[in-house]
């Protein structure tokens, strides 16, 4: 597929996993010496002793979008995190179904979306939809922990915090993570390129509150969460525009 060919469609088995055959580490306690504390404690909350360190998941979720007004929403979502995401999700437009696509496959970002499979509802490509997919990556590595090898960490000032950082296609995005005594992730945030507001895109403060968390296969991910824009001030109410829960996860 070409870099910069547009398509009608895009199918979750564009989204690069591992190769066959290469067997996986399995996850240790041990294996977490020299991180950060906040982050040794969600990794060990988040991933079962032994679990294999798979490096993407493929997930099943339904959830509320925001498209004007709140509107349900079913997705399917392939992610390889640092390298590629395709979420293909189904929704209605009074009464109709409104089917398509958000992707970052082979360092393109792209949306394609059409009203009852013909007449186009929104597509976008470029270096803004680029940009902003590829952060939207980056925050969304927190779905596959065992993946975690793939960024590096950093500690904040908070002891409850800490940074992960994903160099994706030459061009790093860090993520701040939030996380209980226990270690259970309990927000996301991070600046992200976008246009939320209809006045260019620039670089907004945005985040993620994990209200429940999913465990499938030894693995604890975020199980219920919403996003939003302008994160942690007070437009972020406004900002909200998408709500999910996550049903089912496997990996590889």
């Amino acid at each position: 597929m070409s870099r910069h060919t547009p398509t009608a469609r895009a199918r979750l088995d564009d989204v690069p996993g591992p190769r066959l055959g290469e067997p996986l580490p399995r996850f240790t306690s041990a294996g977490t010496a020299g991180l950060p504390e906040a982050t040794r404690r969600w990794l060990r909350h988040a991933i079962a002793e032994g679990t294999p360190l798979h490096r993407s998941a493929a997930l099943t979720m339904h959830g509320e979008i925001r498209i004007g007004s709140w509107r349900p929403f079913t997705a399917r979502q392939l992610i390889v995190p640092g390298s590629a995401f395709v979420w293909q999700a189904r929704t209605a437009i009074l009464g109709l179904p409104v089917r398509g696509f958000d992707r970052y496959v082979d360092g393109v970002g792209e949306m394609r979306w059409r009203l009852a499979g013909v007449v186009p509802v929104l597509s976008a490509q470029g270096d803004d939809v680029t940009r902003s997919a590829a952060g939207r990556l980056a925050g969304e590595g927190v779905l596959v922990p065992t993946a975690f090898g793939v960024a590096t960490w950093t500690a904040d000032r908070d002891p409850d915090a800490f940074v992960g950082r994903w160099l994706i296609d030459g061009d790093e995005h860090g993520v701040r993570l939030e996380v209980g005594p226990d270690g259970r992730l309990r927000r996301v945030t991070m600046d992200r390129w976008g246009d939320p507001d209809g006045r260019g895109h620039a670089l907004h403060h945005f985040g993620v509150t994990v209200d429940a968390e999913a465990t499938f296969h030894g693995v604890t991910m975020p199980g219920r969460f919403r996003a939003s824009w302008w994160a942690g001030s007070e437009p972020e109410e406004e900002g909200e525009f998408f709500r999910a829960t996550i049903t089912d996860a496997s990996f590889s």
